[in-house]
């Protein structure tokens, strides 16, 4: 990738340190709030660039809540729709999971930040239950704690535009 973005996210005062624990339930001693940071359109409009670059997707895709602002900066810099994946399936209205087609298509999933891999692998299987290809993920930032191995395990591979090594510095 061109841009750096973890100078960026640095910059945006998107890591904090202190004591933490994580989505996945680990605990950390920092914490990279990038939900915060794409607040920031500036920062959202180069990271939805940057994605944008990446070849071969009809669609893109975010999971609820953190992946849905950056599926649609880079909606907007690709020119492709984008999906949104809910947490959960609702009762109500037209239901499902998924809101926008991905059926038969080629979707690109993106995610804020990536650690265990639980929400990334979350959304390629409900991608992959409504009947669409999936084998990349982008994430903003990936943790480097196991993500990409499980991912690799259901034949996906992850594409970080930064890592922890480059944000922890």
């Amino acid at each position: 990738m061109v841009t750096d973005i973890a100078r960026l996210l640095r910059s945006a005062g998107a890591v904090e340190y202190g004591s933490f624990v994580l989505a996945s339930g680990e605990k950390s001693s920092w914490y990279l709030d990038v939900k915060t940071a794409v607040t920031d359109p500036g920062l959202l409009g180069t990271i939805g660039i940057e994605i944008a670059h990446i070849t071969g997707f009809d669609v893109v895709a975010g999971v609820a809540v953190g992946g849905v602002p950056i599926a649609v900066a880079t909606s907007l810099a690709s020119g492709k729709p984008y999906a949104i994946i809910r947490s959960s399936a609702k009762s109500h209205g037209k239901s499902g999971i998924v809101i926008g087609r991905v059926e038969g298509r080629s979707v690109l999933l993106v995610e804020d930040v990536t650690t265990s891999g639980g929400s990334a692998l979350y959304g390629v299987e409900i991608l992959r239950s409504q009947g669409a290809t999936i084998d990349t993920v982008v994430t903003v930032v990936d943790r480097q704690a196991g993500a990409a191995r499980i991912l690799e395990a259901a034949g996906v591979r992850l594409v970080a535009l930064a890592t922890a090594d480059q944000i922890i510095q």
